[in-house]
């Protein structure tokens, strides 16, 4: 019996992975089952968790030993599945958090220069996984979260309340006794998601942390963002993009910068940062629409949108978003103008990338691509074999590949062939101010 009871288990698990309707994933877009995380009599860490500490027991779920392609739930590949020149695995739109362990040292003009893994994102504390806190950054950069405490229930609230009602609107229960509420039967986050029948609700996005939910020092969040995603996720952009589509924060969603802004106060303020929740000016939403690729302007607003530029749109309607949140490539409009924003995710994964400040593309030297002597774009790498059209060996060309196999410069830009960018492909910051 127990055995049979097991398999029935891991066929549900599996066919909550791919996708099969009726779905009853662990979450189901609230809160789980409790010895999912607790343990009543064996408890590792405080309160009475399976693991170490919170993230801890996340990634005894998040992260599976072994497991070295993408699949869907899984956020963190194992240190012993990414040697020196062998990439994390996962690709989901918030990245890998493996990427804060891979540290490369390589020769740059003549002096020994290190690229060290912690810069590459949100250093979750984790210790069963061997995730420790940011070395340099005893707080949040621009914030007062101690970086000691950051861990997946920073962003993630496991038993949450927020929920998104038949009418669209999303209320948070506080459950006190003497009310009644909607009870949570499915997840929110994803395109194939279902509006819920009156009486019942579904969850908000990624089970993200609402107006209740206090990652630090008594500071509450402002809401929730709105957000859909595809239900195949984690999977490689080689042939189609996967696109998240983000909304903007009309009642009763807050906006993703206010979110971030949560703990990353400072980032938003003053007159020398760059803006983040505004609408995008003609002039810019004119330059992500025709930007392709360097030297191809030839883009229109049906055939524009980037996944690694994403924007969020005027609406936090859920059928529009789920509308618009595909992985085949038949939805690529643009950004419109006066609508439409830049979010902190236009320029940074929310978990880790292969790159400094988790931003989606390399943001240290002015090229993303070079080019084989043939004049076709390649990507750059210890490990690459051929020459520049000006007869450089490319594997010597350390200050574009800064100690990068090829493997994981390809897996920077989730399996992209370098092909999909120019040769001498300048930084994505050009998809909106085109300086290239």
């Amino acid at each position: 019996m127990r055995a049979m009871r097991t398999m029935l288990m891991v066929g549900i698990a599996a066919l909550a992975v791919i996708g099969f309707s009726p779905v009853f994933a662990f979450h189901t877009g609230g809160v789980a089952e409790c010895a999912g995380c607790h343990s009543m009599h064996g408890a590792t860490g405080t309160p009475l968790l399976q693991k170490a500490d919170a993230s801890s027991t996340c990634l005894n779920c998040h992260e599976v030993a072994g497991l070295v392609t993408p699949s869907s739930y899984h956020i963190s590949t194992n240190a012993a599945d990414m040697p020196n020149g062998i990439p994390p695995a996962q690709l989901t739109p918030g990245g890998d958090f493996g990427w804060v362990k891979k540290t490369y040292t390589y020769v740059l003009r003549g002096a020994s220069t290190t690229d060290n893994g912690y810069t590459h994102g949100h250093n979750i504390v984790a210790s069963d996984f061997g995730y420790l806190a940011d070395p340099t950054n005893t707080t949040a950069p621009g914030g007062t979260m101690s970086s000691a405490d950051l861990s997946c229930v920073s962003c993630h609230d496991p038993h949450s309340r927020n929920r998104r009602l038949n009418d669209g609107s999303v209320v948070e229960p506080s459950r006190n006794p003497g009310q009644t509420y909607a009870p949570i039967f499915s997840s929110g986050s994803y395109s194939t998601s279902p509006i819920p029948p009156v009486g019942l609700s579904v969850g908000v996005y990624r089970l993200l942390g609402g107006a209740s939910y206090v990652p630090f020092d008594n500071t509450a969040f402002p809401g929730v963002p709105a957000a859909v995603t595809p239900a195949t996720y984690n999977r490689s952009e080689a042939s189609t993009q996967t696109r998240t589509a983000y909304g903007w924060g009309v009642n009763p969603y807050t906006s993703w910068g206010n979110w971030c802004g949560t703990c990353h106060t400072d980032m938003h303020i003053g007159g020398n940062i760059h803006p983040v929740d505004q609408t995008l000016p003609s002039t810019i939403t004119a330059n992500y629409n025709a930007y392709l690729m360097t030297g191809n302007l030839m883009g229109t607003n049906t055939t524009s949108f980037s996944s690694l530029v994403p924007f969020a749109e005027g609406t936090s309607t859920f059928a529009t978003l789920a509308s618009h949140a595909l992985n085949n490539d038949t939805y690529l409009n643009g950004p419109t103008a006066s609508t439409d924003r830049i979010l902190c995710l236009s320029c940074h994964r929310a978990h880790a990338s292969a790159w400094e400040y988790a931003l989606r593309w390399n943001p240290e030297n002015e090229f993303l691509t070079m080019a084989d002597a043939t004049g076709v774009a390649v990507y750059p790498g210890n490990n690459q074999v051929g020459s520049t059209p000006d007869n450089k060996t490319l594997n010597t060309q350390t200050q574009v590949s800064r100690g990068y196999s090829v493997a994981e410069m390809t897996a920077a830009y989730y399996q992209r062939p370098a092909t999909k960018f120019a040769p001498y492909q300048r930084q994505l910051c050009n998809k909106c101010h085109i300086q290239d």
